[in-house]
């Protein structure tokens, strides 16, 4: 069912400052804070009203080794990132539980065979040749289902270099996911986003062409079309130098807006 209107301009009105987050890259302890909580009185345009965000702890950055650069940093165009995998996992929000269907190995680490489960065993071949063919390196991951119902999986492919992740042929419009017949374009993200003057793509992909933004990275929002069954799939695509995010949600009915662009955005920043 739409959004009634009042719903609606409350809801691109969180959307325009995650886009905003996007563009110019904030990663500031402060600004973590505040995406991460439900609280909205000091973001122009929301309300004290819930509007459905979920509440996470504050972000941190994962200490380097010594010596090593940022990501993205002027000494590390490729945007290499030195920190373990497991570290620049999206926590948890609170009150979720995990999900106890994904198989994780030792620090949550997942195999090749694993993160397949994800698309139609008719893609699984293919998908499982290129990795052997183009350089990756890890898969961890990290899964939770919240009170209304969402299951989350949020999948980090670390490859031997960008390059790598520009090939990555899983993450996409033309993905095959495993009972979506079709994915289109999230247009709520690409709206929010237009009413930025962000230069957005054909596919609704973020192609970071704003000023300090980063531009070896990608962030493509996509939900399946309907009609659906009991329940729709949601996929967020982020490309970060050599690593390649795929956030995969899964909720009856609908896949609510709100908190899968909260997930995807708050992922990025991780990557950053």
């Amino acid at each position: 069912m739409p959004a009634a209107p009042k719903d609606r301009r409350k809801l691109f009105a969180a959307l325009r400052w995650t886009a905003a987050v996007l563009v110019f890259g904030a990663v500031g302890t402060g600004v973590a804070y505040e995406v991460t909580q439900p609280e909205r009185t000091d973001i122009p345009g929301l309300s004290t009203k819930a509007d459905g965000r979920w509440t996470y702890p504050a972000l941190a950055k994962p200490v380097l080794p010594p010596g090593a650069a940022l990501p993205f940093a002027k000494d590390n165009p490729d945007g290499i990132h030195y920190a373990g995998l497991t570290e620049l996992l999206l926590p948890a929000p609170t009150g979720s539980t995990p999900d106890s269907a994904l198989k994780l190995e030792k620090d949550g680490v997942v195999t090749v065979d694993t993160f397949l489960e994800e698309y139609d065993a008719a893609a699984r071949e293919k998908l499982k040749e290129e990795f052997g063919n183009e350089g990756l390196r890890q898969i961890t991951a990290r899964g939770w289902t919240t009170p209304d119902g969402t299951r989350t999986r949020v999948y980090l492919l670390r490859f031997h270099a960008s390059g790598f992740v520009d090939k990555f042929g899983g993450c996409g419009s033309t993905a095959k996911l495993n009972g979506v017949v079709r994915l289109q374009s999230d247009e709520d993200w690409r709206k929010a986003k237009s009413s930025q003057r962000i230069e957005v793509g054909s596919d609704g992909a973020y192609t970071g062409a704003a000023s300090g933004s980063r531009s070896a990275s990608e962030v493509s929002l996509y939900k399946e079309a309907k009609p659906t069954g009991d329940e729709q799939t949601a996929l967020g695509c982020l490309q970060a130098g050599d690593v390649q995010a795929v956030i995969l949600q899964n909720r009856k009915g609908e896949v609510a807006t709100v908190p899968f662009h909260q997930t995807v955005i708050l992922q990025y920043q991780l990557l950053g």
